[in-house]
């Protein structure tokens, strides 16, 4: 009996590592043709089309193209724009500009084509609103972390022609960490990044007041003072390393940002800038003269609205841009005056009442989701509609080179110059007016929407 007890348990041994064997020979049969389709797709890339980087050139034409450089010609009629390994090539009247052997050609018709739109002022590049409210002054944290490319509302954004953004944190805490400036049409976060740091966000007042117990604008201004004189000395450490005259000093991550906000880069300017959550009067104010005049920064008015234009005369002498949105209006009501104390008469534009006094470098922005990220092009428009005058491409110019300009991104994006990024949008008409819309998008030389073949709903 022991031993047919035995001879059965060998037996139903024997078939269990059989029966082993062919399930594992099954799964790894399994698992490699699964591997081998998988190889199949990736190992077959499509070769670059024209106009990508390795690919053919592209020759766009078009009745009109808003070029909209810092300075010099803005607008080129019946024009051609050549671009070549996503860089553009060169632009001009197609009568006196030859397109080169081997360009494939694209007419676009009656349309325009203008730069890729730039949004400076948006929280949709990945997870939400990033809010660490821990410390009142947070310098160290990074969004770059939770960037995740290409995501929906990325995807709504580039089909209205917006090829850049500047994904910040929250405005909870006076200064809430570093932004990062990156492209809407790559799926891949090494291509879409343009900068990192984008910029260090600073928000004065408007949401701060709230943080703990509660706190008041005199002790914002010093705590936030306090922290940008210890980032100074760290750039200033950090620079005396660089040039040979000090030691090496202990790197400190949560001053990371400062000695690219403090020191000069090889164009001599600041390598990032201060992007300023900032409105009302006094709050403006001391926008101009705490992080420009007292620290020497790089910084922009972001929001700049209820008032906050009353101080365009002295941001313009100091060399302050105005990103605003995204209040492209004030409204005179009880709320508004108390809380800005602030008097309007009258609904008042705000890119209209910067512009009349004298500020030309203003843009607009959308805090999106505030306003959609999609509408950038409505919030110039309603500039325009509340009285802002658009005589010489102001609209365009402030959804384009001004944004670029004051990120300090010009020399890649902006206008359609030779050697920068091939960042073009095909669209029906001027821009500024919110009945126009978008056909195609070419991101880097790379055709990345196109409403003929895709329609993005929202």
């Amino acid at each position: 009996m022991k031993t047919t007890r035995s001879r059965r348990r060998a037996f139903c041994a024997a078939c269990a590592v059989v029966l082993g064997a062919l399930a594992a020979s099954s799964l790894q049969t399994a698992a490699a043709q699964q591997m081998q389709g998988k190889q199949a797709v990736v190992a077959a890339p499509r070769a670059p089309l024209a106009g990508e980087k390795g690919g053919p050139g592209l020759a766009l034409l078009a009745r009109k193209v808003l070029a909209v450089p810092l300075d010099g010609q803005q607008v080129v009629d019946n024009a051609v724009v050549l671009v070549k390994d996503g860089k553009i090539e060169a632009v001009g009247p197609a009568r006196s500009t030859p397109i080169p052997a081997g360009y494939e050609v694209q007419d676009v018709g009656d349309k325009w084509l203008m730069p890729g739109m730039i949004d400076l002022h948006t929280h949709i590049g990945g997870t939400y609103d990033i809010n660490d409210m821990v410390y009142l002054v947070n310098p160290g944290l990074r969004v770059s972390t939770s960037v995740i490319p290409k995501n929906e509302a990325l995807k709504r954004d580039l089909a209205s022609g917006v090829t850049t953004v500047l994904f910040i944190p929250g405005s909870g805490v006076n200064m809430s960490g570093q932004g990062v400036l990156i492209k809407t049409g790559h799926e891949r976060y090494e291509d879409a990044l343009v900068r990192a740091p984008g910029s260090l966000k600073i928000a004065q007042a408007g949401n701060p007041e709230g943080w703990v117990m509660g706190i008041g604008r005199s002790f914002m201004n010093w705590d936030t003072r306090e922290m940008l004189k210890r980032g100074q000395a760290y750039a200033k450490r950090w620079e005396a390393f660089e040039k040979g005259t000090g030691p090496r000093p202990e790197r400190l991550f949560d001053l990371d940002v400062f000695p690219d906000l403090f020191n000069d880069g090889p164009d001599g300017h600041k390598r990032t800038q201060v992007s300023t959550h900032t409105q009302m009067f006094q709050v403006v104010l001391m926008t101009i003269t705490m992080l420009k005049g007292e620290f020497g920064l790089d910084a922009y008015i972001d929001h700049g609205s209820l008032g906050g234009y009353r101080a365009a005369e002295l941001a313009l002498k100091m060399g302050v841009p105005a990103i605003l949105g995204p209040r492209e209006i004030e409204i005179p009501t009880r709320q508004i005056i108390g809380w800005t104390n602030s008097d309007p008469d009258a609904i008042r534009g705000m890119g209209a009442e910067y512009q009349k006094r004298g500020m030309r470098m203003i843009g607009f922005n959308t805090d999106a989701p505030v306003i959609p990220a999609e509408e950038l092009q409505l919030q110039a428009g309603m500039a325009g509609r509340y009285g802002m005058d658009f005589s010489n491409l102001e609209g365009v110019r402030g959804l384009t080179i001004v944004p670029a300009t004051t990120a300090g991104i010009q020399k890649r994006v902006g206008s359609i110059e030779p050697g920068k990024d091939a960042d073009i949008v095909v669209i029906s008409g001027d821009p500024a007016d919110p009945r126009k819309w978008v056909e195609k998008v070419l991101s880097d030389g790379k055709w990345v929407y196109d409403s003929t073949k895709e329609r993005r709903l929202w």
